[in-house]
């Protein structure tokens, strides 16, 4: 196959992916908050792991502008799925806790997924996982 063909077919199949994620993030946003934006998920999604950040910080992890993150996490506020407590180390500065309760659904979401996961690849040897993780990464690395 040419190379053009070979990049169709590529751009066809990440485009998949792409919808395939937005509906299954609109699917777990609504799970936490039934007026939870999906594009709020990712954010709340990273507080599970880092429990307390700056919305900075949250931005810069995620590839987000600031003001996004900020909409965003006023919109979580106002549901009463964050809060903003002061930073210890920066009296001028607030961090971002994530609700318990929202972080356990998260908790529980991730486990789920990592199950149906498993289960989908289960055909795959290791080496084949490895390959693709690898080739992600080169993927992401390539400024895509």
């Amino acid at each position: 196959m040419a190379r053009n063909d070979v990049l169709l077919e590529l751009e066809e199949e990440l485009q998949i992916l792409i919808r395939k994620s937005r509906v299954a993030a609109r699917g777990l946003a609504s799970e936490v908050h039934p007026r939870l934006d999906r594009t709020a998920y990712p954010m709340l999604a990273l507080l599970t792991r880092h429990p307390a950040m700056r919305i900075s910080d949250i931005a810069t992890a995620l590839l987000l502008d600031k003001s996004t993150v900020s909409r965003q996490i006023d919109a979580a506020a106002r549901l009463g799925l964050v809060s903003r407590v002061p930073d210890p180390t920066d009296a001028r500065a607030r961090l971002i806790e994530l609700d318990p309760d929202a972080a356990e659904v998260i908790r529980r979401q991730r486990a789920e997924r990592r199950s149906r996961l498993r289960d989908a690849l289960s055909d795959w040897d290791s080496e084949e996982l490895e390959e693709l993780v690898r080739l992600l990464r080169k993927l992401y690395d390539s400024g895509l």
